[in-house]
């Protein structure tokens, strides 16, 4: 939940983020028990500077679940798509067009669809990962939590930087930004990256190539001052993405004919058949990849009127993607999938908030509005599959729109006492157009499916208590209602009842948690313990199409609950020592939740060759996801001489097992993994530049990051083998 404690800052301070001479400087010079005024605020969140995100290798999304505690961020089928799961809150989406329980923003804009924002970490000034019901005090209502990223502000003085990374399998990333002013209180930012190379991958039927990076990203920011009282930011950002995508691996055949290849860890098939190439406009020679354009703009406009400050922020974001995934990894035409997406967002939101936060009452008020549009296309190429035969493609339309107010009061009592309370109202309306379902080929026929709409108008909020029992310790306990409204799944659609709408879904969150420096700059420890109690909670359940197969579908689960708990530990035992050990566990089970149990239905056309439905009620059964999270890093900063300076060590992470569908055991079920890493940097005391030497992976575990079913297998997508690097960077 976004803490109270930011309802009562200044706009200025509390929602915009900080300076870029700030992230200038934290490269330069390495300070420990960062973010001290977040240790006052009533939240779970992890708070995480630029040096963290660059030292511990996270550029993408993705790598957040390394440095967070119950945070699982997955690619689908291997691509820049991804689904979020925190403290188990999650769904797996693959057609992306609802609005996911963990939402993603950068610069207080909210990304409605996750793969808008591939290519954008770069050119940081930090991040913060909040679980929980969030959207009291800004932006937009949701059940899991958020993932707050912020980009670097313009300088009022000339800097610029950059930086290379190389690395294993040819994998290159290089950075540079300038920054500075233009005119008496106009500044501005001007950054980019690009990313080449990397891929590990290779065919063993023909010893092709797969995996190499190609991505390129340009940001800009212009700032300008007229007084000391606004601000007004612009920016803008545009990112073109041609990687190639990770292939999978077979893992088991569930449905047709003949054995599955026999590929190592670093190995995967693929084909484009070239009927199914020119069905979708590429290349016969195309290689799972990605074919994206991202880009976007936002207006940020803060002026302090004296007693209140008021904040607007106008976005909007773009995607096109074209992504051809080979989804049976094998060379046989079972599941192979190219899919379209146009999209575009629009957000509007306005806020006024109390200015001075040295004031026992604090407020903020609200609200917010997004328009979306989408259009998508999912061509399926199934022709070596006996039981089918043929090339389909499914195209359909998402609009959506939807207005949420928001406020936050808190009141800070005597002896350390603070209370609050927030309340929200979100009222959300879409729908899904024209959808139709094709059939290519001999005997070709064209399905055309009516519209549906699905409407939500709902209350969520909070209240809370916290209590500064001394100087350097704080507890607190709060309860959350959060709120994440319906929606449709639309991909290979074969009757007119998959397009009946999920419902919304509505947790109750229970948390209490200490946050403490028991030793001042010695030792900090953050706890926090959380219940989730779930009503109509979206989940990737399965249909059975008579004489078809079984599907995916997102459906609810009436009643389910989760708990757990999360911790941050940040020590220096010693002067040059310091240890930082995150640490989640969670568990979480349905209590009641009928559907079809997709591993025994596909056991029992496995043995019978009949579709029959084996359905099941999940209650007391297990959500799950990984139980355990661990990840960590130690750093021993030795001084060589006056001017230079040493860092070395290493980083480490753990996840549990987790099941891919409800009740999967066996292969349905993923492989705990242990990762280790290490690093060394030398630096002088300037801080202008440094260099870095590094290792991911060191052991060359064999891990799989998720798994899925394509049609006639189950695949697992393989983790990134050893990788070792050096980067080199400097700041003027």
């Amino acid at each position: 939940m976004q803490s109270p404690a930011r309802a009562i800052k200044p706009a200025t301070a509390a929602r915009r983020p900080p300076a870029a001479h700030e992230a200038v400087q934290v490269t330069g010079q390495r300070r420990d028990f960062n973010y001290p005024e977040a240790q006052q605020e009533a939240d779970a969140s992890t708070h995480l500077t630029a040096a963290r995100l660059i030292e511990r290798g996270v550029v993408t999304l993705r790598g957040l679940e390394r440095v967070a505690p119950n945070l699982t961020i997955q690619s689908i089928n291997g691509t820049a798509s991804t689904n979020f799961y925190l403290r188990g809150v999650g769904f797996n989406d693959f057609t992306q067009n609802n609005t996911g329980p963990v939402l993603t923003y950068y610069d207080d804009v909210p990304f409605i669809y996750s793969t808008m924002t591939n290519g954008m970490m770069f050119d940081l000034a930090g991040a913060t990962v909040t679980p929980g019901p969030v959207g009291t005090t800004h932006g937009l209502s949701d059940t899991g939590g958020e993932v707050m990223l912020r980009t670097a502000d313009p300088t009022s003085t000339w800097h610029a930087g950059a930086s290379e990374d190389i690395a294993s399998y040819a994998r290159s990333r290089s950075v540079a930004y300038i920054s500075g002013p233009l005119a008496k209180g106009l500044t501005f930012r001007l950054s980019g990256q690009t990313q080449q190379g990397g891929g590990w991958q290779t065919n063993p039927v023909n010893g092709a190539h797969l995996g190499d990076a190609d991505l390129w990203a340009l940001r800009g920011k212009l700032q300008w001052k007229p007084d000391s009282h606004t601000t007004v930011t612009l920016s803008g950002h545009f990112t073109q993405d041609d990687s190639q995508v990770v292939g999978a691996i077979p893992i088991d055949r569930l449905l047709g004919s003949g054995s599955l290849p026999n590929v190592g860890w670093k190995q995967s098939e693929w084909d484009i058949r070239p009927a199914f190439a020119r069905l979708v406009g590429r290349s016969a020679s195309l290689k799972p990849s990605e074919h994206d354009q991202f880009w976007g703009a936002d207006l940020h406009i803060v002026h302090d009127f004296g007693p209140v400050t008021l904040t607007t922020i106008s976005a909007f974001e773009t995607e096109r993607e074209g992504e051809y995934t080979d989804q049976d990894a094998t060379t046989r035409a079972e599941g192979d999938a190219y899919r379209n997406i146009d999209a575009n967002t629009f957000t509007q939101e306005a806020r006024l908030q109390s200015s001075h936060p040295e004031d026992r009452l604090q407020w903020v008020v609200g609200a917010i509005y997004q328009r979306s549009r989408m259009n998508q296309e999912f061509f399926f190429d199934y022709t070596d599959y006996s039981a089918r035969g043929y090339m389909s493609g499914t195209s359909f339309g998402i609009n959506q729109e939807s207005t949420s107010e928001f406020g936050n009061v808190s009141y800070r009592l005597p002896h350390g006492v603070k209370i609050w309370a927030g309340l929200l109202h979100a009222l959300d309306d879409r729908g899904v157009t024209g959808l139709q379902s094709v059939i290519y080929g001999a005997g070709g026929s064209t399905l055309n499916f009516h519209s549906q709409n699905t409407a939500s108008n709902q209350f969520a909020g909070q209240v809370g208590v916290s209590w500064q029992v001394a100087a350097h310790a704080m507890l607190y306990y709060k309860m959350s209602k959060g709120f994440k409204p319906g929606g449709f799944t639309a991909n290979n659609t074969q009757i007119q009842a998959q397009l009946d709408p999920f419902k919304p879904e509505t947790v109750l969150t229970y948390e209490v948690g200490i946050k403490s420096d028991p030793i001042p700059n010695k030792l900090r420890i953050n706890a926090a313990a959380f219940y989730n109690d779930y009503h109509n909670q979206q989940i990737l359940g399965t249909v059975l199409i008579p004489d078809y197969g079984p599907l995916s579908e997102i459906t609810n689960a009436p009643k389910s609950e989760s708990w757990g708990f999360e911790a941050t530990i940040e020590a220096r035992p010693l002067p040059q020592l310091f240890i930082t050990q995150n640490i989640g566990w969670q568990r979480g089970t349905f209590q009641n939740f009928p559907t079809t149990n997709r591993a025994a239905t596909n056991a029992y056309y496995k043995k019978y060759g009949v579709w029959k439905a084996i359905n099941d009620n999940f209650s007391g059964v297990d959500m799950g996801q990984p139980k355990l999270t661990l990840n960590g890093s130690a750093e021993w900063r030795q001084q060589l001489t006056r001017d230079y300076a040493l860092e070395f060590g290493p980083d480490w992470s753990y996840r549990g097992s987790q099941a891919m569908t409800p009740g999967g055991t066996g292969f349905y079920r993923l492989p705990p993994y242990f990762l280790l890493g290490a690093h060394a940097t030398f630096r002088p005391a300037s801080g202008h530049w440094q260099a870095t030497v590094y290792a991911s992976n060191i052991l060359n575990r064999h891990y799989y990051e998720t798994g899925g079913q394509a049609l006639t297998v189950y695949m697992y997508t393989p983790g990134e083998p050893r990788f070792v690097g050096a980067r080199v960077s400097c700041d003027y």
